[in-house]
C-alpha cells in the first residue's frame, strides 16, 4: 500500500489551522503530524493544505458539443483549479432528463479519474418548462441537485409542483433566475453603457422578479431553494432579507460577476458576453459584501466553454458564457477582501453542502477522513494564458492578467492527480 504525504503546509479547515503533515493512504487521511514519511512526498512549504473544493455550477458540454469541451478536458481543469467534484449542469444534447444519460455523464467522470462528476438533473423534460422531469427515477440514480440551468422556469404554478415533488425526496431545486420576456434580444446588461452602445439591454429586473417570486414559493411550500449565479445588488438584500426571515435557501457567485463590469462589452468582444450579464461596480461591490458576510453561500465558476470559432462571431450572435475552473480560487483570492478561510468555505464545504457530498468532500483534515485535498499557494503569482489552461476552449476573459493564489496540488480520492501544478492524467 502507497502511502503519500503532504509535507511542510499549513492545514486550513473549519477547525482552524495548523502547521502539519498529512498522510494518505488507500483514499484516507490515516495521520496528520509534524516529520511524517512516506513513499511518495509532496512539498507544501509555504502552502495551505485544504479539503478539496466543489463547484455547483460546471458545463463539461457532453454529451453533444464535445467540441467546446468534455468530461475528461473539464476535469482536467478542474483537478487544476484544486476541485475535487463539479456539478455538472444538464443543458446537454440530449439534456440530463432520463436516468441514461445521468449514467453516462457520471460513467465518463470515472472514467476520467481527475475528479468527482455529479450529474445534476434537469428540473423539466428537455428544460423545456412543460412538463416535471422523472425525479424520483433520477434521485434513485443519485441525483441531488436539479436544475433548468440556461432556462429559468417560466410557469410559477410549474415551480410550485416542482418544489412540492422535492420535499419528499429531500432534493435540492437550483433556479436560474431569468424572466425570459424581459431579456428577448439582450445581449448586456441594461444601463447607461447599453445606451451608450445602442446595444439591447438585460434588465437587472428580470433576475429579481424571479429571485422574488421563487422566494415567496419556498415560504409557501417550506422547500430548500438554491439560487445560481445572481448578479446584481438588489437580488443579494433579497436573498439577505429571505434568510434573515430564516427561509431555507442558499445562493452562489461567480467569479466573473464580483470582478468584470458591463463597461468591458464596450469592446465588442464576445468573450465578455455571459449570461445573466456582467453588471455594475455597484452590484459588484454588493456581491462582494453577500460573500463576505454569509448572504451568498458558494463562489461557482459557471464555467462555460465554447469552441473559439463560436465566440468570435458578432455579439448579437455568439453564445454566452465564460471559462471559470482553473481561474476561480485566484480570482477569489485577489479581488475579495476577506480572510482565507473565507475564500476556502465559499469554494469547499458550504458548496459540498448545498451538493450533498458533504459526507466525503469538504471534510476537515483529520484522521480517517477521506482524501479528496487541495493545496495551494496563496501568494504566488502568475498570468492567464488561455493556450496553457487545460480546457479545449479558450474563452476566458482574465487573459494577460497576472493573479495571486495557485493550486500546487490536487489529491483526489486518495491519488495525486495534480503535482506542483501538473495533471498527472
Amino acid at each position: 500500500m502507497t502511502r503519500l504525504v503532504i509535507s511542510g503546509g499549513t492545514i486550513l479547515d473549519q477547525t482552524g489551522e495548523r502547521v502539519a503533515d498529512v498522510a494518505v493512504e488507500d483514499g484516507r487521511i490515516v495521520e496528520v503530524g509534524v516529520g511524517l514519511a512516506g513513499d511518495t512526498v509532496l512539498d507544501a512549504t509555504g502552502c495551505m493544505v485544504t479539503s478539496g473544493f466543489v463547484d455547483l455550477h460546471t458545463h463539461l458540454r457532453e454529451p453533444g458539443k464535445e467540441e467546446a469541451e468534455t468530461i475528461e478536458t473539464g476535469s482536467r481543469a478542474a483537478a487544476l483549479g484544486g476541485f475535487t467534484a463539479v456539478v455538472a449542469m444538464p443543458n446537454t444534447d440530449p439534456a440530463q432528463d432520463s436516468v441514461a444519460v445521468v449514467e453516462f455523464v457520471r460513467q465518463q467522470g470515472r472514467r476520467a479519474g481527475l475528479c468527482e462528476v455529479l450529474p445534476s438533473g434537469c428540473i423539466t423534460v428537455g428544460r423545456n418548462g412543460e412538463q416535471l422531469a422523472p425525479y424520483g427515477e433520477l434521485n434513485a440514480a443519485g441525483v441531488h441537485l436539479f436544475t433548468d440551468d440556461g432556462n429559468g422556469v417560466q410557469d410559477a404554478a410549474l415551480m410550485r409542483r416542482a418544489l412540492e415533488y422535492a420535499k419528499p425526496l429531500g432534493i435540492v431545486l437550483a433556479q436560474h433566475c431569468e424572466v425570459s420576456s424581459l431579456t428577448k434580444g439582450a445581449v448586456m446588461h441594461e444601463g447607461s453603457c447599453c445606451s451608450r452602445l445602442g446595444l439591447p439591454g438585460w434588465p437587472a429586473l428580470a433576475e429579481e422578479l424571479m429571485l422574488f417570486r421563487d422566494i415567496e414559493l419556498v415560504r409557501l411550500t417550506g422547500v430548500p431553494m438554491h439560487f445560481l449565479h445572481l448578479s446584481t445588488a438588489r437580488s443579494v438584500e433579497l436573498v439577505r432579507n429571505a434568510k434573515a426571515e430564516g427561509l431555507p435557501i442558499t445562493a452562489e457567485a461567480a467569479p466573473h460577476h464580483f470582478t468584470l463590469t458591463d463597461e468591458l462589452v464596450e469592446t465588442y468582444d464576445a468573450v465578455y458576453k455571459v449570461n445573466p450579464p456582467l453588471r455594475t461596480a455597484n452590484d459588484i461591490a454588493a456581491l462582494k459584501q453577500g460573500l463576505a458576510d454569509g448572504t451568498i453561500d458558494a463562489i461557482a465558476t459557471d464555467h462555460a466553454p465554447h469552441a473559439p470559432h463560436t465566440k468570435e462571431a458578432p455579439l448579437d450572435q455568439a453564445p454566452p458564457g465564460m471559462l471559470g475552473l482553473e481561474t476561480a480560487l485566484a480570482l477569489a483570492i485577489t479581488e475579495l477582501d476577506v480572510p482565507l478561510s473565507t475564500v476556502v468555505a465559499l469554494l469547499s464545504w458550504n458548496p459540498a453542502a448545498i451538493a450533498g457530498v458533504d459526507d466525503r468532500h469538504g471534510r476537515p483534515v483529520a484522521v480517517g477522513e477521506p482524501a479528496n485535498l487541495a493545496v495551494f499557494d496563496p501568494k504566488a503569482e502568475w498570468t492567464v494564458e488561455p493556450t496553457r489552461l487545460a480546457s479545449k476552449s479558450r474563452n476566458t476573459p482574465y487573459a494577460g492578467r497576472t493573479l495571486r493564489g495557485k493550486v500546487r496540488h490536487t489529491i483526489f480520492d486518495g491519488t495525486a492527480v495534480v503535482v506542483d501544478g501538473a495533471a498527472t492524467r
